[in-house]
């Protein structure tokens, strides 16, 4: 196999440096060309729901992360920041590993919009047989995504200049890979101060940041989603749609829930994420919804 006049076998490979959250996640990237990009991620019992498949709030921060590569390789010198991110699982992905495949989709002067498709791996571990098996239709998608970015001055990312994915066409990128104690909630530290109202607190710090310096998109859709479980234990969060709205300035963020609807089988709950340091400056508005333990 080859892409872009590139052997699969002769591709360069170059690590990341920077040890969050998401560093037991097995993260490997491949940009195939300016406009896509390929991720894969480990599926371990830490990154698991109580319905033992992928936490939603893991699968949000996969997509964030390789749906920006695309437009900072298209924007080059300009920084993005999510602006928009949405999620809908089809089925749960429970035997990894996971694979996200984005795809540019617009770019305009002001926003950049990015699709995500989100499949099982099937147990296929390497990069390039997942690629491969991409590219025959041999995956079926298990959810869909859609990012919208707004660009920025790159002087808005402090420490970025090693990060730049239009220099990264036909390399494969591998992520820090250290262990990290705790299951995907647990790690963040997140403090419950009202489970009733689904009042949680996530604290701005570097184990959590991105390189504008406030929590990571991904890292926010994991509070909102914990505080979503916390609400209505017995149900796990299966679709995600967030309006990131400002930047954590002083932190910590906080989380409030209010249940839209509750059936039987799935139930709908907004939660806000707010500033608690910052006069409660609105950080986002998300909506979960959620389906009921054990699945049918």
């Amino acid at each position: 196999m080859s892409e872009n006049g590139i052997s699969t076998s002769q591709r360069p490979s170059v690590s990341m440096n920077q040890r969050t959250f998401t560093a037991d996640f097995g993260l490997t990237s491949l940009q195939l060309s300016k406009e896509r990009a390929i991720m894969r991620a480990d599926l371990h019992d830490k990154l698991r729901n109580d319905a033992g498949a992928a936490a939603l709030g893991m699968l949000t921060t996969v997509v964030d992360i390789v749906t920006s590569t695309p437009p900072l390789a298209v924007c080059s010198p300009d920084w993005v920041a999510t602006q928009d991110l949405s999620i809908h699982t089809a089925e749960p992905l429970t035997e990894g590993p996971i694979v996200v495949d984005t795809h540019l989709v617009r770019v305009g002067k002001k926003t950049v919009h990015v699709a995500a498709q989100i499949f099982d791996g099937r147990g296929s571990s390497g990069l390039e047989e997942l690629v491969a098996a991409l590219d025959d239709g041999a995956l079926q998608p298990a959810g869909r995504g859609l990012v919208t970015f707004v660009r920025l001055p790159r002087a808005a990312a402090a420490g970025s200049g090693y990060y730049n994915p239009s220099e990264w066409v036909g390399a494969i990128h591998e992520f820090p890979r250290e262990h990290i104690d705790g299951s995907i909630y647990s790690r963040l530290g997140m403090r419950t101060l009202d489970a009733r109202a689904g009042v949680l607190e996530l604290d701005l710090t570097p184990f959590v940041a991105n390189m504008i310096g406030t929590i990571q998109g991904g890292a926010q859709a994991l509070l909102a989603e914990h505080a979503a479980h916390t609400v209505l234990p017995g149900f796990v969060a299966t679709d995600f749609q967030a309006h990131y709205l400002s930047q954590v300035k002083v932190g910590p963020a906080r989380s409030h829930v209010t249940v839209v609807r509750e059936t039987k089988d799935h139930a709908i709950v907004d939660v806000r994420l707010v500033d608690a340091g910052a006069d409660d400056q609105v950080l986002a508005l998300t909506t979960v919804t959620l389906r009921r333990l054990p699945f049918s």
